[in-house]
């Protein structure tokens, strides 16, 4: 006598753009459900931000000669300000890559039935909006710091914020996907990008700087997420010519002056690129 058993099926969901959209969804949720039970590294983040600009801007202020034109320093570090605050917790973000490492989690990710694409796609996506939210809260005291609440102006500094957001976090997880302890991320972030802040601009002109260092800052992609924001910013602060010049001197390439959307544009390409060099090195993770 023969016995028959039935055997539940098993429903594996069908991959498409979207069944990945809701992985991708699935990310950022976790994403923003562990940043709010890790209040305390977004307060000190903030708190770094506000003494970059109030205090070290300040006391620099205190140190040199009054801007002409009656423009505050804090006013002029304030897009630098901004940018910084965006770029370092973009960075920070892509940490919880190694966290997931060490606890295990991460492969359990790797063995959903999602593309890798999705999965650093939401990673990326997750560090974008979480340091945007940090900068929106830097932006609410841009009064403080001379800048207008213009609506145009805040609308533009949010979209460069996100932008430049998305670009710093996916170069952050294409470092974390290679690291496997948090210590040696944080080491390799850290030289990797305090450099290029420091040569972005985002707290003195790069106007008048010595040839080799203007040569770096040209072939610095983070100059182009500073330089944006304070054209941005400028447009609205009224300024004398020759004020401008001196603390908003743009970008120039042999003499042509680089335009705020060609910059945009290079900062997004950056962005993407980053974002595919992630997801090949994701889909070597074993």
């Amino acid at each position: 006598m023969t016995t028959t058993r039935e055997i539940a099926g098993v429903h594996v969901p069908l991959s498409g753009v979207r069944h990945n959209a809701r992985a991708v969804k699935v990310v950022l949720q976790r994403e923003c459900i562990r940043f709010t039970h890790d209040v305390g590294r977004a307060v000190s983040m903030l708190f770094q931000a506000l003494l970059w600009l109030f205090v070290i801007g300040g006391g620099f202020g205190s140190l040199l000669p009054a801007v002409p034109g009656g423009v505050a320093l804090e006013t002029v570090v304030f897009p630098g300000v901004l940018a910084m605050t965006v770029i370092v917790t973009s960075m920070s973000s892509a940490s919880s890559i190694v966290w997931d490492r060490e606890f295990g989690f991460l492969r359990e990710m790797l063995v959903a039935p999602i593309s890798r694409t999705a999965l650093v796609t939401g990673k990326v996506l997750a560090g974008a909006l979480l340091s945007c939210a940090q900068g929106v809260v830097l932006l609410a005291l841009a009064g403080l710091a001379g800048v207008p609440y213009a609506p145009l102006l805040l609308l533009e500094l949010a979209a460069l914020m996100f932008l430049a957001a998305f670009a710093v976090s996916a170069f952050g997880v294409m470092l974390a996907a290679g690291v496997k302890q948090l210590e040696s991320y944080m080491g390799v972030s850290q030289l990797a990008i305090m450099p290029m802040v420091f040569l972005s601009g985002a707290l003195f002109p790069v106007g008048n700087l010595p040839a080799w260092l203007g040569f770096l800052t040209l072939v610095n992609p983070l100059t182009y997420t500073v330089d944006p924001m304070r054209q941005a910013v400028f447009r609205y602060v009224d300024a004398p010519a020759d004020v401008e010049a001196l603390v908003n001197p743009g970008v120039a390439w042999f003499g042509w002056t680089v335009p705020v959307w060609a910059e945009a544009l290079l900062v997004a390409g950056a962005g993407l690129a980053f974002l595919g060099l992630a997801t090949a090195r994701f889909r070597r993770i074993a």
